[in-house]
């Protein structure tokens, strides 16, 4: 592998194509360490900037059925409990489905028209559901976002895989996750402003324009996405032909696998198949099905909240933002440090699952609302801070992997992770308010097994030869 040099080498390391000004890098090209620096952060504002509100924006989308349930929705649909989780189930449907197969596209086409694109179709059926009239209505349309949602959260995945080295990806991962975080406190606070701002405006129920005006923001910065996103390394238009070779060279120099112009690609099923069969890929997948499954709580919170005693709709939209606050300062400061300990990331997502487990036990036996409400807070913080970390951890032990195996491999991760929120949907049915010990009970079990999972992972990585310098 290459070493980057303090002196320059020769412009004519690079060889520039062409059309699509893509690249193949020298084996003995070279690069400062001023270079390295200047690039990355280069990276992060063409990336982290977009990736960080269209994830915000996605989130909300995703989620408000849980504001628009309670301010209602509910009621004008006469959906019943079991209606709501078949709305929450089938979104999941098609968003685990369609996962992968949006990765295998997504790896032979450009990001910044792939990503885009399928956003500004779910933000214009977003806007689709304030029309709704029945159940049937809802259901069809939530198919449908799950649909063509399903590309973003895998694609992301991919996209900071294939620019960042292993020791840098936690950062950037708590940053992408502070956009789900923040989108359920700035949700709250939105939900709360039109559903209660907005109500009976032009005709229309406060839930109908929270759909609207979260949808029509979706397809806004859709469009201005595709003027900021980056591709991949090898074809990147915002970048010089030596900051596209400095990208390559540097993610080989770290152990990422990463394709110049001219080399051969696998074939689809052959990356299936090695996915697939990679011991990895089911590790990381049962440890993620655990951490989303326990996270199928933040669909409740209007809910649980209210059922803590907060009985009017609005104030239980408020209450909702101190869960994600605490959350997104534990997430922050976790992934903040976790590049530094990066060999120790399976132990940090043991230790915050180990804390949530014990705020959830705690629930299951303290039924005073306020103590509840504060173990709430705390439990969130312990389910995302994991989640940050969790996918980082995931994304740097694929970086061997052949790009097309590695964009499998983590849309399967985050596909079949999302799988458990099919179950989670129905923790939490309203015939157990307010203690709702069905729903905590199981999720106690799940994160023991976490636990287990991940330690599992953190032990065993460490000892495959070539790892222990990365994990």
């Amino acid at each position: 592998m290459s070493s980057p040099h303090q002196s320059q080498e020769p412009f004519d390391d690079i060889k520039a194509m062409d059309a699509t000004k893509q690249i193949e890098v020298a084996d003995d090209f070279t690069w400062t360490p001023e270079e390295e620096k200047a690039l990355v952060k280069k990276i992060d504002l063409f990336l982290l900037p977009a990736i960080w509100l269209m994830y915000l924006l996605s989130y909300m989308d995703r989620t408000n059925i849980g504001n628009a349930k309670i301010a209602g929705m509910a009621d004008d649909l006469n959906l019943t409990s079991n209606q709501y989780s078949i709305a929450l189930v089938v979104f999941f449907v098609t968003y685990v489905v369609f996962e992968p197969p949006s990765n295998m596209l997504l790896v032979r086409m450009k990001p910044s028209i792939y990503l885009p694109a399928i956003m500004i179709i779910w933000g214009a059926l977003t806007c689709c559901m304030a029309a709704i009239n029945d159940f049937e209505h809802l259901v069809a349309l939530r198919i449908l976002v799950g649909v063509f949602e399903a590309g973003f959260a895998p694609g992301i995945l991919l996209i900071i895989s294939s620019w960042y080295k292993r020791d840098e990806q936690s950062k950037r991962f708590g940053v992408y996750m502070s956009a789900a975080i923040l989108s359920g406190a700035f949700g709250g606070l939105l939900a709360g402003a039109i559903t209660g701002g907005m109500e009976g405006t032009g005709g229309l129920r406060g839930w109908r324009w929270l759909f609207i005006v979260e949808g029509a923001a979706t397809i806004v910065w859709a469009i201005c996405s595709y003027f900021i996103l980056l591709d991949f390394p090898a074809n990147s238009k915002r970048l010089t032909d030596r900051e596209r070779a400095i990208a390559i060279a540097r993610l080989r120099d770290g152990g990422v696998q990463t394709h110049a112009h001219g080399e051969e690609r696998m074939g689809k099923l052959k990356s299936v198949r090695l996915a697939i069969m990679d011991w990895r890929t089911v590790a990381f997948i049962l440890g993620y099905m655990v951490i989303v499954g326990s996270s199928t709580l933040s669909y409740f919170y209007p809910t649980l909240v209210t059922g803590l005693g907060y009985t009017d709709t609005v104030t239980a939209q408020y209450m909702t933002v101190p869960i994600y606050a605490v959350a997104f300062v534990c997430t922050a400061v976790t992934t903040y440090f976790a590049d530094s300990i990066s060999n120790h990331r399976g132990l940090v997502i043991g230790g915050w699952l180990g804390f949530a487990l014990i705020t959830s036990i705690l629930v299951c036996v303290i039924y005073d609302f306020t103590a509840r409400y504060a173990l709430l807070v705390l439990m969130a913080a312990g389910l995302w801070s994991s989640n940050a970390v969790s996918l980082s951890f995931a994304s740097a032990t694929f970086g061997s992997m052949e790009p097309e195996v590695r964009a499998i491999a983590v849309a399967l991760v985050n596909a079949m992770g999302n799988l458990a929120q099919i179950y989670g949907a129905y923790l939490f049915p309203a015939g157990d308010k307010p203690k709702y010990l069905k729903g905590f009970g199981v999720i106690s079990g799940m994160l023991g097994f976490g636990i287990v999972v991940y330690i599992f992972l953190h032990v065993t990585l460490r000892r495959k030869e070539g790892l222990s310098a990365f994990f």
